[in-house]
């Protein structure tokens, strides 16, 4: 299970083909393709037959004709919580609405009770058997989100445990603190406080302790409002993280056009997002996160405006959402073809959606989500012939070999 455990990458990987905009910069390449792997970083890509005889001392591994693609990102999950709201599912089922659900105690602060009462090693145990199947799919790259604690120790357990998940899988994981993602039974009717406490002592305390790397906020009806977001995310910018938000899910708060004012990384779910909130987002840099387990789970009906992201150049990610109420997802490659059929994002789409774009979603850009000389070695060898095999097939894992980084971690 230990990265220490898997043989490192090194050598000559051939007779590969390269997934069309796999690459960080430069043309494609057509053809039998090679990537070289020294150190555990990307030394050299192109063409086989024209690898420098500078390599030529290293191993040589035969990829069999695989599909080489950069490793996966998984840029948005609640992977560490406690228990799980499959009684929630049945209720939705018999009818209930996800405000009703809430309204009867269902909902998140259900997770939070588990969470609580949850040591941090049940969480890891958990969290472990949840993430285990996406890293056998070929993510290199996680967000994982805290916000079924809602009181700073348990917020602090949930941040300690996806850090520990980075190290023992050796998997890049990214810190999400999610402080305002409802609010907790004890401080109900008590929202402005309960903010106070979030901006004041929880998130500085878990900063300091090195457990945040980014700052997140529900911002909806049934959760917080643009002002009480707004204090967050000031918060944050004191701070120096960069923030990303749950922004016009179930309706069209602003939240995007906030967000996009304080640079975020991401604007996530965003099925009610309005003409002004893609143009602050485009202007912004800041990436859409589509979260079709989510609007699948809750038999959503209500598209969010892929032509308009499409037409204005705004980077579309795709994402588990994995979460136990409303996207208990393992399989970012499920989500990949929920987005192309309940949202009808191309393949290339698609595929860069698990790739490039939910890299810069993180803040990864640099690293993760694409191929380029010099990044470190997270790649996936699949057994399919085409890119849009990946999004075509479900509940069907084909692949090959994973790299992580710059070790082999999977070889089938």
């Amino acid at each position: 299970m230990s990265s220490s455990h898997h043989p490192n990458a090194d050598g000559i990987w051939h007779h590969l083909h390269l997934m069309p905009g796999a690459l960080t910069d430069g043309p494609d390449i057509d053809g039998d393709a090679t990537i070289v792997v020294s150190e555990g970083v990307v030394r050299w890509i192109g063409a086989s037959h024209g690898v420098p005889p500078a390599f030529a001392t290293l191993p040589r591994h035969d990829g069999g004709g695989a599909l080489l693609t950069p490793g996966l990102v998984d840029c948005h999950t609640h992977l560490v919580y406690g228990g799980q709201r499959a009684n929630e599912f049945a209720m939705r089922l018999a009818g209930a609405s996800y405000e009703e659900v809430a309204q009867a105690g269902g909902g998140i602060v259900s997770s939070v009770r588990a969470t609580r009462e949850a040591s941090e090693d049940e969480l890891f145990a958990c969290a472990s058997r949840r993430l285990e199947p996406l890293l056998a799919e070929g993510v290199c790259a996680i967000e994982i989100k805290s916000g079924y604690g809602l009181a700073l120790e348990h917020e602090r357990k949930q941040l300690r445990v996806a850090r520990r998940l980075g190290e023992t899988y050796g998997v890049t994981v990214r810190t999400t603190f999610l402080g305002a993602h409802a609010l907790p039974p004890e401080y109900t009717g008590r929202s402005r406080e309960y903010i106070d406490l979030v901006c004041r002592e929880m998130l500085p305390a878990l900063a300091a302790e090195g457990l945040v790397d980014a700052v997140d906020v529900f911002c909806e009806r049934i959760a917080f409002s643009l002002a009480e977001t707004e204090q967050v995310f000031q918060a944050a910018q004191a701070l120096g993280l960069p923030v990303k938000l749950h922004a016009e899910q179930l309706s069209d708060m602003g939240g995007a056009a906030l967000a996009a004012r304080y640079g975020a990384l991401s604007c996530d779910h965003i099925e009610h997002l309005s003409q002004a909130g893609i143009d602050a987002m485009r202007a912004a840099g800041t990436v859409a996160v589509l979260l079709p387990g989510a609007y699948y789970t809750l038999r959503d009906t209500h598209l969010p405006p892929i032509a308009a992201l499409r037409a204005a150049g705004v980077p579309m990610a795709v994402s588990t959402d994995h979460n136990p109420g409303t996207s208990p997802a393992l399989s970012l490659l499920l989500m990949a073809n929920m987005a192309c059929t309940l949202f009808r994002l191309t393949v290339p789409e698609a595929m860069a959606g698990i790739t490039r774009h939910a890299a810069r979603a993180l803040g990864l850009q640099n690293t993760h989500g694409s191929l380029g000389v010099g990044r470190p070695a997270n790649f996936v060898l699949w057994n399919v012939q085409d890119a849009a095999e990946l999004a075509y097939w479900f509940g069907h894992r084909p692949v090959r070999t994973i790299v992580r980084q710059g070790r082999i971690t999977a070889q089938a």
